[in-house]
Order: C-alpha cells, then structure tokens, then sequence
C-alpha cells in the first residue's frame, strides 16, 4: 500500500535525541523521498486549532457571491483571489485540461529585500480581503509557524543526506514562498467535473518543501509512485503532509522524487462535499543557483539553474490564458 511508503515522522524525537535517536529518523525520511515524495510530520507544534479558524474564516469569504470576490480577482503567482477556471496544475506537465475545479486565496512572501527588481516581482505587498479581518492575524501566526517549520524540515532532509545541516538553510535567510487556501466547492457551486477534469490536476510542486494541512475526503488527495500508481493519500488528523517539489528533487541530482499528486473532483456519490486546505510553498532565496548533487548521492546531474527563472517558468506554465 502506498501508506507503507509515505512514513509518519515524529519530530519531537529528532528535536530532543542525540545522534542514535536521529540515525534512524534519517533513513526512513531519505527512503521515502526516493519512493514517494512525501511524508507525514507529527510533533510539529503547530497550535492544532489554528488551521480550523483560519479554514471558518476563508470559508466567510468563498461563500460571499462572485461580485464580491471580483475585485480581488488575480492569475497565478499574484496576491489575492484566484477565481474559478484560473489554474490548470496539469499545464505543468504538458497535459490539456479542463480548468482545475477550485477557488484559492493566495498569498505570498511580502518583506522586500531592497533589490528593487527582486522586490517588484517577488515581494509585493499581500492583499487582505475587508469583508474577513479576522483572517489576517490567523494567517499572519501560520505563516510564521511555517516558516519555521519548513526550515526545520529542511535542516532534517540535510541530515537525511549526510549533509552539513545548513546544506539547503544557508539558502533561505530571505526566502520567497507562497501559501494558498484552496477551497474546494461542491458540484452545486463548480458543477459536474468535465472529462479529465480535477479539483487540482496532476502535478508535482515546484519549491522546494510543500507543507499542506487538508481535510479528507472522497474527493481529497491522491499520490502517484510507480508501484501502485495513484492511490489515495495516507491522513493522520495530527499530522502535516509534507512533500518536496521540483526544485528540492533537482537540487538533489534526482535523489528524491517530487512528489507527484492530484486532488479528485467532487464525487458523485457525495456531490455537495466541500474542502478547504492550507497549502504552504517553501523556496529559497531569490536567484539561487542551484546545482546537482553529485555521485553517489545524486543519480542525474541537472544543467545548474536560477532558482527562480525556473520559479517563473513554472508559475507560467500553470495559467489558464
């Protein structure tokens, strides 16, 4: 089962034990990385009520008729409200489809560097919906639990390498990131899914760590590996499911997968079913050059790139136009 691929890691041990404790938590993550791409993180310290009321207080957006949302309206990579038909995650892998079937409110890194040309394409200000103050202090305290976390999660998958902890870190003392609240309506508000058509279309992330907390569903999260192909997501209601993107598998010569995914459109069995998760995308610092892990650690090596030319691509690349 794909469950016995995506372990669960419980950082409170890796935090407090000495090298004997972390030697084994090491392994099993570098394991799972090469399989599948993903891991289920406990112990995390998240305030396990935090995701809960920022998902009440985006769901008092979402809900607000489209006139209302409009003026919020922007495409990919911006800071505000992406509306239906805005993003087809497949474009990323070269596949036509329909438009994913989700709205999303999407933010992103917001504290300028004071390179004038980096700040004005990935430091912009973040726009706060009116009709929801409470979602900005919600957001505000996950963002920064995220934060550390991802560079925590970083400094392990270092380890996982028998890497300097620092390896990847050393890279994001001003790092971009993005976080989406994806809000996934039932067929009564998107409609009926068009053939070939997802909540989200399959895809793997792009950064470098993705940390999603989500709901389950029947319409929810499925992963690809190539033994079992696409079979539904292992949860954990204390757990964080954490993934790696493009970027992070890149880095490491091909080590590590990305781990590859999909979110299932609204079932028919259960049509009005309705899921919002809280999708956090870690990068680097702008304009990292990013090279190839060599041998034995890493299996390809990759042209070295601009982490964030490659970003942009990326971005572009999934944008309905």
């Amino acid at each position: 089962m794909v469950s016995s691929q995506v372990p669960v890691i419980d950082l409170r041990p890796w935090r407090s034990g000495g090298p004997d404790a972390r030697a084994p938590i090491a392994a099993r993550v570098d394991e799972a990385l090469q399989a599948a791409g993903f891991l289920l993180v406990t112990g995390h310290g998240v305030d396990p009520t935090l995701p809960a009321r920022i998902r009440e207080a985006a769901r008092a957006f979402f809900r607000l008729p489209p006139a209302r949302k409009r003026p919020y309206a922007v495409t990919v990579g911006g800071r505000g409200w992406l509306g239906p038909g805005a993003e087809a995650n497949s474009y990323a892998e070269g596949e036509p489809s329909p438009p994913d079937m989700k709205e999303s409110w999407s933010f992103a890194a917001d504290e300028p560097t004071g390179v004038p040309e980096v700040d004005a394409e990935w430091f912009r200000p973040n726009t706060w919906p009116a009709e929801v103050p409470e979602l900005r202090p919600l957001v505000e305290e996950y963002l920064t639990a995220m934060r550390a976390l991802s560079d925590e999660l970083l400094e392990l998958l270092a380890a996982a390498l028998t890497l300097p902890d620092d390896h990847f870190t050393r890279h994001t003392g001003h790092p971009t990131w993005g976080f989406n609240i994806n809000w996934y309506p039932g067929t009564e508000t998107v409609g009926p899914p068009l053939p070939g058509q997802f909540r989200i279309g399959a895809h793997t992330d792009f950064g470098t760590v993705t940390v999603l907390d989500r709901e389950p569903g029947a319409g929810g999260l499925q992963i690809h590996t190539d033994a079992e192909g696409w079979q539904d997501a292992p949860y954990d209601p204390a757990a964080l499911t954490v993934n790696i993107g493009d970027l992070l598998a890149r880095w490491t010569g091909d080590r590590w997968r990305a781990g590859r995914h999909r979110v299932l459109p609204p079932p028919a069995d259960a049509p009005a079913e309705e899921l919002v998760s809280l999708v956090y995308f870690y990068e680097c610092d702008a304009h990292t050059r990013v090279e190839s892990l060599p041998a034995p650690l890493g299996r390809v090596v990759h042209a070295p790139v601009d982490s964030h030319a490659y970003l942009r691509g990326k971005l572009d690349a999934i944008t309905v136009r």
